[in-house]
């Protein structure tokens, strides 16, 4: 629920490594169940972000070392994060195409990779952030909302190992599609077959 494993394990009593064991098996199911969920629909904001630690030089597109991150979000509803190779055209177009059904609107920002977006099955919305954030309807600021969560929330593990970055993340994702505490305990106890009291 929010608490690091080697805290969780000097409250509990457990040794540290059991506690990251038992964490890790959590994300794990976790991440299996968010692949499952059902395509989006509607209308649909769309963004790459860059996860790692901070480090001198250029960030954002491009900048060396971190995991690049794409991410969706439906207006209203939940959000599907997904670590990706490059941020390349090619790339966010297959994850667009499996996870929004078509002839949803898509809004995005004006980078080279989402030209394709205006030759698809879907509508485009573009915003160009050189000029505005907004301009209406048309705007990502959903989606930056969730990366902001995500970051702030990683930043307590103070480091996450490359190769688990894809289970933190799904965890992210899990807590911004079920807000609700008790929603939360309710779904991991579901998901797991665990009783509910072992995890309060």
């Amino acid at each position: 629920m929010g608490t690091p494993a080697r805290s969780a394990a000097e409250i509990v009593g457990v040794n540290r490594n059991t506690a990251t064991l038992f964490y890790r098996k959590i994300r794990e199911i976790i991440a299996a169940h968010n692949a499952l969920e059902a395509p989006l629909e509607g209308e649909i904001e769309v963004d790459e972000s860059y996860f790692g630690g901070h480090r001198k030089g250029k960030r954002g597109r491009g900048a060396a070392g971190k995991v690049a991150v794409f991410g969706l979000l439906k207006r209203g509803g939940r959000v599907h994060a997904v670590m990706i190779p490059d941020a390349g055209s090619r790339t966010p177009m297959s994850v667009i195409r499996k996870k929004i059904r078509s002839d949803s609107i898509v809004y995005s920002d004006t980078w080279h990779a989402y030209r394709t977006l205006d030759v698809s099955e879907f509508r485009h919305e573009r915003i160009n952030h050189a000029t505005r954030f907004s301009d209406g309807r048309n705007h990502i600021k959903g989606i930056e909302n969730f990366w902001s969560q995500a970051k702030r929330h990683l930043r307590r593990y103070n480091g996450t190992p490359r190769q688990d970055v894809h289970l933190f993340l799904a965890e992210c994702e899990w807590r911004f599609n079920h807000r609700s505490l008790r929603k939360r305990l309710q779904t991991l106890a579901q998901w797991a077959n665990i009783p509910i009291g072992s995890l309060t």
